[in-house]
């Protein structure tokens, strides 16, 4: 298992009097400290929507109640319900419940009614799993450098991302699905009416996140519910488009109706009435059903490329990327030895008339490159493809400068490595996120080198910067230019210890991939 620990520069601030924050719903009395020699204000466990419980499940988010007194804001709310699925989640936050759409803000001491840039990042999880409280999306170190951070917690899994007839029947809007979605777009919301009481500017907003939090962010770029909350956006790994875009609300709502079906609960009624760890426990036993965005008619009113080819979506600038080894050869071969023979029979099984243009894109000469190639493979299937697209889309068809980057800086060696252990050969899935967040030093299962220090000191300066200005470039900085047709590709960013610019040399290989993958969702 993962750990993150306590940040050692971290400390309680000896300031006599806690700060405090004015918001639309009451007073909040947070809490000093001082990271890296800064005086900074945090302000945990804010609600920023009613309890989605009772008959608000399943429902979008309502406004929080007002609250009398001073509302204490000084640790993190609860976690959102969910299966810990993965195990380099840990959490700081009070326990797990349905109630739990809470926010955490960062903000340099003493700057209420400022205009400082504002980050709002979404985690990832698979949206499934995830909280604003995990130790590698702390905000202090982006709030020493004059950012106020703030982030967000929404519904994961069969409580956020269900649709179902009888939803859709009493909906409005005649949607169902998408309410951890919309959680977001509430929360963007209480930013907008309230982040200048913490320092931050309105209308200096980048949104954020990695895998299903950078998912997220190209969702809202495409959602007509998330116009003019943000001026900015930074996509880590993923993206609503193929071979991760979102289906119609149809096969969501099958999808409810055989789980419902499943567990003895066919009414919506039934499933309201279930408490949340009944709930929980049904989904962790009927474990063949999984639940994330689809096309609900509310968050979503059709697929994000549709709306991106129409010049429809929020046209921002934007920051994104993915990394060297986003997924594993095992992901496809599962238990099958990664041969060239064995490489090449998936590719003929999986692309059938079309698996000679993989192969021309994967070769599998000798069982080295097969190994190469499925990695690589495997790492554009599952992640690496959607975000390519999405930059794509934008560069093709917004007016926004894009800047695209390429994640390369493997993690080190582990401080204790069990036996087994191996080096990373490449960046892996998330690795990237302490860096870009400035939060090496709380994760202490790595021996961190100075190239890590140097890639998370030009990571995190390049979102600084992009965070403040639009613009990641910056003095003592490598020069990272706009999104440009280069050589016979697109200009890319490499971060890593040597960060550099060059022509993506995946183009050719993208583009095959894009009309394979194209060609397969006409097939009936």
């Amino acid at each position: 298992m993962v750990l993150f620990l306590a940040l050692a520069v971290t400390a309680t601030d000896s300031r006599a009097a806690p700060p405090a924050a004015s918001t639309a719903s009451g007073p909040l009395e947070g809490k000093s400290a001082t990271v890296e020699g800064v005086a900074l204000d945090e302000f945990l466990g804010i609600p920023f929507a009613a309890p989605p419980v009772g008959a608000l499940r399943w429902k979008p988010p309502q406004p929080a109640a007002n609250w009398q007194g001073v509302r204490q804001a000084q640790a993190f709310g609860a976690q959102c319900m969910q299966l810990g699925l993965y195990d380099d989640m840990v959490f700081r936050s009070n326990g797990m419940s349905e109630d739990c759409l809470y926010l955490n803000v960062w903000t340099p001491a003493r700057h209420a009614g400022g205009k400082l840039p504002v980050l709002v990042y979404f985690y990832g999880g698979g949206f499934n799993g995830g909280d604003g409280s995990e130790k590698r999306y702390d905000g202090a170190s982006l709030a020493t450098r004059g950012i106020v951070t703030v982030t967000v917690n929404y519904r994961l899994g069969v409580f956020g991302f269900i649709a179902h007839p009888a939803l859709t029947a009493e909906s409005p809007d005649h949607a169902s699905g998408n309410y951890g979605l919309m959680d977001q777009t509430a929360a963007l919301q209480w930013v907008k009416a309230n982040i200048a009481a913490f320092g931050g500017d309105p209308a200096q907003v980048t949104i954020a996140g990695e895998s299903a939090g950078s998912m997220s962010v190209s969702a809202h770029m495409a959602s007509k519910l998330s116009r003019g909350l943000f001026a900015r956006a930074i996509g880590e790994s993923g993206a609503m488009f193929a071979p991760l875009a979102p289906p119609d609300r149809a096969l969501g709502e099958a999808l409810t109706e055989r789980f419902a079906a499943a567990i003895g609960k066919p009414s919506i009624a039934e499933l309201r009435a279930m408490s949340a760890s009944e709930l929980l426990e049904a989904a962790r036993i009927q474990k063949n059903f999984h639940w994330g965005p689809v096309i609900d008619g509310r968050f979503l009113t059709q697929p994000p490329e549709e709306t991106f080819q129409a010049h429809q979506q929020s046209d921002v600038p934007l920051l994104l990327g993915s990394n060297s080894q986003e997924g594993a050869c095992a992901e496809l071969l599962k238990d099958i030895p990664p041969s060239a023979k064995n490489y090449r029979q998936y590719v003929a099984s999986r692309f059938g008339a079309n698996a000679g243009k993989i192969l021309a894109q994967y070769p599998a000469s000798s069982d080295a490159q097969a190994l190469k190639s499925c990695t690589d493979l495997s790492s554009d299937l599952f992640i690496a493809h959607s975000t390519w697209r999405w930059m794509e889309l934008q560069h093709r068809t917004g007016k926004a400068p894009v800047w695209f980057y390429y994640y390369a800086q493997p993690r080190p060696a582990k401080r204790k490595p069990a036996s087994g252990d191996r080096p990373d050969a490449g960046a892996v899935h998330s690795a990237e996120i302490e860096y870009a967040l400035g939060n090496l030093d709380g994760n202490l299962v790595f021996a961190w080198t100075d190239a890590d220090r140097t890639t998370s000191h030009v990571m995190q300066s390049y979102f600084a910067n992009f965070i403040i200005h639009g613009d990641p470039n910056g003095k003592g900085l490598p020069a990272w230019p706009a999104l440009a047709e280069h050589d016979g590709g697109l200009l890319r960013q490499t971060i890593d210890a040597h960060s550099r610019t060059q022509a993506d040399p995946h183009t050719a290989r993208q583009a095959v991939l894009k009309s394979v993958i194209d060609e397969e969702a006409k097939e009936p």
